[in-house]
């Protein structure tokens, strides 16, 4: 049964990368044509990021709904196929009320409203030039976390967060009763999720690759928990990752969008949650962690003691400022990030033998 399911998600996972792949540059050709550019913040508003990133001004963005449709669109396929002709093609559908509805839903709303963003920011709507400020962000997040929160707490009744190693400590089985505290606790994973996935997203082939080994890890989770449609979706995500990757590598042909990473930073938070492994995601997500981190402690810093601590943040701008190239920080990020989901993995799987 196992293999069986193995196989089916690598097959998943495959026929994902190639499908987007094949319809990548038909995507990059619409976004040529209709003009769909990022705007680059002026050297007043960002000295040294405009510095290292002016060249990219024209580069088109909104490449992330590659991600996420690809992702809809074979699961819908599938669906149809499954509902059509049964037998066989009933293998191959990963819709499933108690494991997929839920993510599907989150990365196509997620998309849609990080599309929305994106062609503010194109047209230059909304405040310092275009595209929603950062307290519209953190609202939206917060919409979006809160009805999340309610379908889980009430619907799903999670009120508990599995914590490694706590069975061997507690004899609770490893679950830790939080009753509605889980409610404001998913609230915070999620925002923090999106807005952490957000200020990665600010150099060539960083959010994707790290959202891959995300993925990855999560995959291995859902597969090691029998979640194998979950693991299946994570899977398709996955290969869509490594199509959009192929073309978003230093130089990019095209950049992310919000569209993209709002799309997978709250469904990384949501399969965290839904596999309860929500205390394992900065193993699995720790550049989100570093990178915001960095922004919060400079803001603290330059109101409280009115100076920078970095050059300039999210962290990644740090570096470059301080002369690593651009390829080089995104190497050195993607090599954090295997440490830490290898690390992030053995905790999970030592902790279900002690």
């Amino acid at each position: 049964m196992q293999l069986q399911e193995a196989v089916r998600v690598l097959l998943f996972t495959l026929f994902s990368f190639l499908v987007a792949l094949s319809f990548t540059p038909w995507v990059a050709r619409f976004l040529d044509r209709f003009a769909i550019k990022k705007q680059i913040r002026s050297a007043a508003v960002a000295p040294i990021f405009n510095k290292f990133h002016e060249k990219k001004i024209g580069t088109p963005t909104m490449g992330g709904i590659i991600i996420w449709v690809t992702t809809l669109g074979i699961a819908i396929f599938f669906w149809l196929l499954h509902i059509l002709f049964g037998g066989t093609w009933s293998y191959f559908n990963f819709i499933d009320r108690a494991e997929t509805y839920l993510p599907l839903a989150t990365i196509f709303i997620a998309g849609f409203f990080g599309l929305f963003d994106d062609l503010l920011g194109v047209y230059r709507i909304g405040p310092k030039g275009g595209g929603l400020s950062i307290l519209q962000k953190i609202f939206l997040y917060l919409g979006i976390a809160a009805i999340g929160a309610w379908w889980f707490y009430f619907k799903l009744d999670f009120n508990a967060l599995a914590v490694p190693f706590f069975s061997f400590l507690a004899h609770e089985q490893g679950l830790l009763q939080i009753g509605a505290w889980y409610i404001p606790i998913f609230i915070f994973i999620i925002v923090a999720s999106a807005f952490s996935a957000n200020e990665t997203d600010g150099l060539d082939g960083l959010l994707g690759g790290v959202s891959l080994f995300a993925f990855g890890s999560l995959t291995v989770i859902a597969f090691a928990l029998g979640r194998f449609d979950l693991a299946v979706f994570s899977g398709v995500v996955m290969g869509a990752l490594l199509a959009f990757l192929w073309f978003n590598i230093y130089p990019a042909r095209f950049f992310m969008g919000d569209t993209g990473s709002m799309a997978l930073g709250i469904t990384i938070g949501v399969i965290a949650l839904l596999t309860n492994t929500a205390v394992l995601l900065p193993f699995f997500v720790p550049i989100f962690v570093i990178e915001s981190l960095s922004v919060i402690v400079q803001m603290i810093s330059k109101k409280v003691f009115k100076r920078k601590i970095f050059l300039s943040t999210p962290i990644h701008h740090h570096f470059e400022a301080i002369g690593w190239h651009e390829s080089k920080v995104t190497m050195r990020f993607w090599i954090i990030s295997v440490v830490s989901c290898g690390l992030g993995l053995a905790i999970f799987f030592l902790s279900r033998i002690f």
